[in-house]
């Protein structure tokens, strides 16, 4: 019997139904600089440089050391994180895809994301990109403020900002703004005036995020003043508002986008899909007849590439318990403004819907979810107050 029989596929508990989608992430963990309000895996860039070949050969060694958890399956998505994956040339950029494609079927019409920081962003660059083979970018302007980037730590500008929008609208089909609000010192005017700046490009797509102070990051340490939780509350009105009546659909807790723009990527981690981790601190999950597997990989970059480059990218692994499903599936899938089908639980968890029944029946007295019944049979979403308290909805299946 070989290793990946005996460890992965051998009898359990849960009856998993036909593997999910597959994606990769793959993450490039440099940054010209740490945000203050970064809690990801991102470090400053080298004094001496990128290691950006050495960085490659570890990528390629993780994928191959990777495969024998993934044989037979395709790949519907990829997306390059960080960090700062712009930081990477486009040939590294065009090599990494090279490797990914020589390794893995990539089906037809594949999306492939990069994440990019208008500071890093140069006249041609993002066409090298989409020469490289990327199919979407994502940019990271947070705010076209330069008041507000500077609180931020941001190390672009407003021009940067307007310039990378502007260059991204021309180049790719489709794109997404990053904005984040409720920032230092913003009120709803200032919120506005992002607002304007950003639908101006008719982006394809919008992520919005509530700036938030995470433990381990310089703002946890020295907390900037924020608006208030009511203010905070408004602004998201206005930005439920504003991108409605600008074609946006709000999908998501943090998304929204016009017909046929949104991200494949994100709606298979919030659907429960599968997705294999690339890269320093990258995670992963994956699925097999009875079990579900998560894995990470080294998270400081030094002891990545020395790992990978041995034969051990991956730090540790472990399944996902029966009584943890649950919990991990709602955490995806009521972020989601759809809602999800009372089958895909049962397909992705291997779980019946008994396990879930009591609860989401309790969140829908309470007015936090409803059932839909459909020609396919019975969905649950969450209400407009169950997507506002989502939090607190996503804590009953723990």
């Amino acid at each position: 019997m070989d290793e990946l029989t005996s460890r992965y596929l051998r009898p359990g508990t849960l009856q998993l139904g036909a593997p999910p989608p597959l994606s990769v992430y793959v993450h490039l963990p440099w940054c010209l600089q740490k945000c203050p309000y970064c809690d990801f895996n991102s470090h400053a860039t080298p004094s001496d440089g990128l290691p950006e070949a050495r960085y490659l050969d570890a990528l390629r060694a993780d994928l191959e050391q990777s495969l024998p958890l993934v044989w037979g399956r395709s790949v519907h998505s990829v997306f390059i994180g960080g960090g700062t994956p712009s930081l990477f040339s486009p040939e590294g950029i065009e090599r990494l895809l090279a490797d990914l494609r020589s390794l893995l079927p990539l089906q037809p019409g594949c999306e492939v994301t990069l994440e990019a920081n208008p500071g890093t962003f140069e006249q041609g660059r993002f066409r090298a990109f989409r020469a490289a083979g990327v199919t979407r970018l994502s940019i990271g302007v947070q705010s076209f403020d330069d008041a507000a980037l500077k609180a931020l730590g941001r190390v672009h500008d407003r021009g940067q900002a307007i310039a990378a929008a502007t260059l991204a609208a021309e180049v790719f089909e489709t794109f997404n703004l990053d904005l984040m609000y409720a920032l230092p010192g913003q009120d709803l005017a200032a919120l506005d005036r992002d607002l304007d700046q950003a639908l101006a490009f008719a982006p394809p797509h919008l992520s919005l995020y509530h700036l938030t102070l995470e433990p381990n990051t310089l703002f946890a340490r020295h907390p900037p003043v924020l608006p208030d939780d009511d203010t905070a509350a408004l602004m998201l009105d206005r930005l439920a508002e504003r991108t409605a009546a600008a074609g946006l659909q709000r999908y998501e807790v943090s998304a929204y986008a016009r017909p046929g723009h949104r991200c494949a990527h994100n709606l298979n981690y919030w659907q429960f899909g599968d997705y294999l981790g690339l890269g320093a601190g990258a995670h992963g999950k994956l699925s097999f007849p009875h079990r579900v597997l998560r894995t990470v990989k080294w998270r400081e970059p030094a002891a990545y590439l020395r790992e990978a480059l041995a034969g051990r990218a991956t730090s540790n692994e472990e399944e996902v318990g029966r009584k943890a499903l649950p919990f991990e599936f709602m955490l995806n899938a009521l972020r989601l403004r759809e809602g999800f089908e009372e089958a895909l639980f049962m397909e992705r968890t291997g779980l019946p819907p008994s396990a879930v029944l009591p609860r989401l029946e309790a969140a829908a007295a309470e007015g936090l979810v409803e059932p839909l019944m459909t020609a396919q049979g019975r969905w649950w979403r969450p209400t407009a107050r169950g997507f506002d308290f989502l939090s607190d909805l996503q804590e009953r299946f723990l």
